[in-house]
């Protein structure tokens, strides 16, 4: 019969002895990352790579570290990367919706903005200075009286002929107008009319002439006073000019490197001379709803709004986004409320985080990226297009009326990192036709790695270098130890450690409280142990009512005695990050039957699919064992009873067969005994999860009723390298009070549970007399004679019925 585990089978102990230092002080910090090779070499590979299509997704869980171990390679490499440009939005002063971008040298960017703004400052009072100035009033009125001139000498001449033939030009509110004198005076109409006639119509024949010459002169001028508004225009532009063009000129020469520049100013210079007005009057009042409002200039369109800069760090930028919605990710153009409406322009474009990650790297969560409406796609196109398009949503979808804007695209050239879930990789690589061609780089990051000397040494190192960015009391050896031998029961194996920092962090900042609450210098193992004892103290309240309810045999669980068909199975719950294991009561009942195996939690819909896999895989052994050369004359049931949630998983499959087998047999089962662990069809015992969980479970439940020596857990073989047990079951198993048995094959656990051997199968398939396999083969054998027996009656009533008829 199968012996139970040795203590030092249970728990793996990390040897103080190889650590050569005092405490943690004494240690430098880890540079290095451990067991993540695979993982940073794809990084590595991934960012170096400047190919179309090769961005980077991180995969693992959270709490792994990988954010900051990409975070903190990234930026040792892009230290030596090239600064990437400034980007700017300009006025389009052709077509103002259309603002142009424009690419500047690093930190450039904010220079031409500052001197764009004093170049406007200088503007506002130069230009009115200028225009106020008396070389300009002297120009002004010079070219004023010409015109003025060359009107009153037309009408002076014009007057003169008419003098000549008696006849005056008179001015009057309704114009021009000629009328006959005789010695210099207006003949009144009275007289006129006395006139002869030959005298009247000379006198209308003249006026007739003048009245053509009068016309000709008032339609020349006009043309006059439009000349004479070109030319104070052309003056006005001379002026303005001779105000900007020095310096428009220097900065021309301090971006003569930068065409786009160039042209920009060329544009500047041009609106400034057109639109001299809007300096020399600054101010405008307009009514509104009966009030009247003083606006005043603001020269917005003279703004250089400076998109994205980088000239105050150095390298590559860097930047994550924890909030990846489509505006936060490709920006967005803002509106502002003017008179009732909403009015926006070039200096309302805000950059997105694709902006300021261009010529680096840019950071992102799946989960959060998905959860934003329009994000992924928004994303995954900017990087098809290799271009950031800022577009309004309300304008795509026609959700609003309000006037936008079509900013100029600026090209993109960056390194997008994807931090997530296995789960979100595999689902983009089959369901998203994009995701492949975008994302060819995977990091997996490992969640454990082996454990070994060098291991338990890095280790030590990673604890020392923690503790001194928390600003945390040193580790001695043996906390360091502790933490190891943890950080193994984190993974669920005794030959490896886990990788996940966030667990490890949070053990070490607890221990630290736990220490100084002791008043302990250092941190010791003991304050380890109380941190990870106050840990699950705090999340076991569910369980402590679990097992109150089993203690007061409210759910029935019997810890002595044997019963035929019935074995305690163990469970595991999950809640959130705590796990730990409920013992299961399992029966079985058996009779004649066609060879139909009742999973009554299938029935029901509590079966989930692997566990009603492992119940098949059951009736699968129980007929190629004990009905190769007959029929299975057996019906049979199995059932978790007391249970009322969803059976998932074959870890309770050993258990089932196993009450199955004592039930066949009528064999009690040692009650003192838990069973966990899957079967083959061949009945070989397979490995499980949470095995330290399940043994601890039935321990508790054991411990409380008080220990006999007979109580213990089946488990399979294959599961001894994962042990790494709570140290009071340890010591009970040293002390001969509770037993961990390892087994392989199903003999092995019903000759331990019922304390009759197994027995094998000679060449003609017999088994030992009194073994559990012989009854259960006798068993089958009259069930079978029984079914026959029936059968063969039943023939003859029915060839009886056939006489008769």
């Amino acid at each position: 019969m199968t012996a139970p585990l040795e203590p030092q089978q249970l728990y793996h102990p990390c040897d103080t002895a190889q650590f050569g230092f005092r405490t943690t002080a004494d240690l430098e910090d880890l540079t290095e990352i451990i067991g993540q090779m695979r993982a940073m070499n794809a990084v590595r590979f991934g960012a170096g790579i400047r190919h179309e299509g090769y961005n980077l997704f991180v995969l693992g869980p959270s709490g792994i570290g990988k954010s900051s171990m990409v975070r903190q390679f990234l930026e040792k490499k892009a230290q030596d990367e090239h600064e990437p440009a400034d980007w700017c939005y300009l006025n389009n002063f052709a077509q103002p919706h259309k603002p142009q971008a424009l690419r500047l040298p690093s930190g450039r960017g904010a220079e031409l903005r500052r001197r764009m703004e004093q170049l406007v400052d200088y503007l506002r009072t130069a230009i009115p200075a200028l225009f106020e100035s008396d070389e300009y009033r002297a120009k002004a009125g010079a070219i004023n009286e010409e015109f003025s001139k060359r009107e009153e000498q037309a009408f002076k001449e014009l007057g003169e002929e008419a003098g000549k033939q008696e006849i005056v030009l008179l001015r009057t509110p309704d114009g021009f107008a000629f009328a006959p004198t005789r010695n210099h005076e207006v003949i009144p109409p009275g007289e006129y009319e006395k006139l002869p006639e030959e005298e009247k119509k000379r006198v209308e024949a003249a006026i007739a002439e003048l009245q053509e010459r009068l016309e000709k002169i008032l339609r020349q001028i006009p043309p006059w006073r439009k000349e004479r508004h070109e030319r104070i225009k052309q003056l006005d532009r001379e002026t303005t000019l001779s105000a900007v063009g020095h310096l428009v000129g220097e900065l021309k020469e301090a971006y003569a490197d930068i065409p786009g520049v160039l042209k920009y100013l060329d544009a500047v210079q041009q609106d400034i001379v057109d639109n001299a007005d809007d300096f020399r009057k600054q101010e405008e009042s307009v009514s509104f709803g009966g009030v009247t409002m003083v606006t005043h200039q603001s020269f917005h369109r003279y703004q250089v709004n400076v998109l994205v800069t980088n000239g105050e760090e150095s390298g590559a930028p860097i930047i994550s986004e924890d909030n990846p919605t489509y505006s936060n990710l490709v920006g967005r153009i803002e509106h502002i409320a003017q008179l009732g409406a909403l009015v926006t322009d070039f200096t309302l474009i805000k950059p997105g985080a694709l902006h300021q990650a261009n010529g680096g790297y840019l950071l992102l969560d799946i989960r959060k990226l998905l959860v934003q409406p329009f994000a992924w796609e928004a994303l995954k196109r900017a990087l098809q297009t290799r271009e950031i398009r800022i577009e309004s949503l309300g304008q795509m979808y026609s959700l609003v009326s309000t006037v936008s804007l079509e900013p100029e695209p600026i090209p993109l050239d960056t390194k997008v990192v994807l931090f997530g879930d296995r789960l979100f990789y595999y689902l983009l690589q089959e369901y998203d036709p994009d995701f492949g061609e975008l994302f060819k780089v995977a990091a997996d990051f490992e969640e454990r790695i082996e454990r070994n000397a060098e291991a338990d040494q890095l280790y030590a190192r990673l604890i020392a270098t923690l503790t001194r960015k928390e600003t945390l009391l040193p580790f001695d050896p043996g906390a360091v130890a502790r933490v190891i031998e943890h950080s193994a029961r984190w993974a669920g194996d005794a030959e490896r450690l886990s990788t996940h920092m966030r667990s490890v962090a949070d053990l070490l900042r607890e221990s630290d409280y736990w220490a100084r609450e002791a008043g302990h210098a250092t941190v010791e193992a003991a304050d380890v142990q109380r941190a990870i004892d106050m840990q699950i103290r705090r999340q076991d309240r569910v369980r402590d009512r679990l097992y109150e309810a089993i203690l007061r045999d409210t759910l029935v669980i019997a810890t002595e005695g044997a019963v035929t068909g019935q074995v305690n199975g163990l469970s595991v719950i999950e809640l959130g990050d705590f796990v730990f294991a409920q013992p299961t009561r399992i029966t079985a009942t058996t009779r004649l039957g066609e060879g139909e195996l009742v999973n009554i939690e299938r029935e029901v819909k509590l079966s989930g699919a692997i566990h009603s896999k492992g119940v098949l895989i059951l009736s699968s052994f129980l007929a190629a064992r004990y009905a190769k050369n007959q029929p299975l004359a057996l019906s049979a049931s199995l059932a978790f009873e007391q249970s009322y949630g969803q059976v998932e998983g074959d870890s309770a499959s050993l258990a089932e067969l196993c009450a199955l087998l004592s039930n066949l047999a009528d064999a009690p089962i040692r009650q003192s005994l838990a069973v966990t662990g899957s079967v083959n069809q061949f009945g070989q015992v397979q490995a499980i999860g949470a095995v330290n969980e399940k043994i601890e479970g039935f321990f508790d439940i054991c411990a409380a009723r008080g220990l006999n020596s007979e109580q213990g857990v089946l488990i399979p073989a294959a599961n001894l390298k994962h042990l790494m047990l709570r140290h009071d079951v340890v010591a009970a198993a040293a002390a001969g009070q509770f037993s961990i048995y390892a087994v392989e094959n199903v003999d092995q656990a019903i000759a331990l549970l019922t304390g009759l051997p197994a027995g094998e199968a000679s060449a003609g398939d017999e088994y030992p007399e009194g073994s559990v396999n012989r009854r259960i083969a006798a068993r089958l054998a009259k069930l079978n004679e029984i079914r026959q027996s029936f059968a063969k009656r039943s023939t003859r009533k029915s060839a009886a019925k056939k006489k008769t008829d």
